[in-house]
Order: structure tokens, then C-alpha cells, then sequence
């Protein structure tokens, strides 16, 4: 796979929900987006940046999205569900792996901000295609099967000065 250089078509996407609850009971702290983007463009021609986020009414959750939209991401937004049972279910992993596949043809690369395994299969699938997939997230907190499909992988929980507020 290409290493990383100036003309490099990169896309972001960032399962925010998965950083969330990572940051949250590992450090019980947020995740600095500004600074995530920063690192994962890294002087690269930054195609298109996303943060799939989960809306559920909580306070403050419209200017969370907002911030993101002045950071430079584009926000897709999926309202939670609730069951009979009172159980609760949102994820944008169909959405997320539909969008990485749609952009593959337009980027080299390609960096997942998330630990979620789920997104393994995919990873290999984009690299067979030629994307160098680049994955972000907390070590602790990130399935072994995604980092083996990474081409490289960052863990955020070493800098935790640099991507958690």
C-alpha cells in the first residue's frame, strides 16, 4: 500500500457513538474532533470528512453537531430507536460501510475513526480495492481484527493531550 504523501485523496469517517462511549469509560472525557481531523489529513487533500452521530434528545446534542459542522465535517444524523421493551438500538455501520464503499473510487486512503470489529470485513474489502486504510481509536477499546486489517492504526489513548478534551 501507498505511505502516506502530500497529493493523497483522504476521507474521514468518524463513528462518533464508538469514540464516544471508548473516551467515556475509559477517560470520562470527549473526544477533541478538531484534532482527530487534523491528524488523520495530515496535510493530505482531505475529500470528504463525516461524523455519523445518533440523536436522543439529550441537552447540548444540536450544538455538538453544529461544532462538528464548523470543524469541517459533514454531519449524518440518525435519530435513536426505541423497542416495545423499552430497548434502545442506533448504529450507522450499514451507513458508514455504504459510504466508504461509495467513496473508495475517489480516495487513496481511507481513515476509519472507530475500534468497532464490525468494520474488519470492509477494511479488507477496501484494501483489496487499493485504498490504504488508515483506523483511529483507543487501543483499549479496539477489536484485534480491525487493526489487522488496517494499514495502520493510531492509538488516541497515547496522546490522550492531543484527542480528548
Amino acid at each position: 500500500m501507498t505511505e502516506i504523501h502530500p497529493g493523497q485523496r483522504v476521507a474521514v469517517l468518524a463513528d462518533s457513538q464508538n469514540l464516544y462511549h471508548s473516551a467515556h469509560s475509559v477517560y470520562s472525557r470527549n473526544i477533541d474532533y478538531s484534532a482527530m481531523l487534523d491528524k488523520a489529513v495530515q496535510e493530505r487533500e482531505l475529500i470528504r470528512a463525516i461524523a455519523y452521530v445518533i440523536r436522543a434528545d439529550s441537552p447540548d446534542e444540536e450544538s455538538f453537531f453544529e461544532a462538528l459542522r464548523d470543524i469541517g465535517f459533514e454531519t449524518k444524523i440518525k435519530d435513536i430507536k426505541t423497542f416495545g421493551d423499552g430497548s434502545k438500538k442506533a448504529d450507522w455501520d450499514v451507513g458508514i460501510s455504504l459510504d466508504a464503499v461509495t467513496l473508495a473510487d475517489h480516495i487513496d486512503t481511507l481513515v476509519l475513526c472507530s475500534g468497532d470489529g464490525d468494520f474488519s470485513r470492509l477494511c479488507s474489502h477496501l484494501r483489496h480495492e487499493g485504498v490504504r486504510i488508515e483506523v483511529m481509536s483507543f487501543e483499549s477499546s479496539t477489536a484485534s481484527e480491525l487493526k489487522r486489517e488496517a494499514d495502520a492504526f493510531l492509538d488516541m489513548g497515547e496522546r490522550e493531550e492531543t484527542f480528548l478534551l
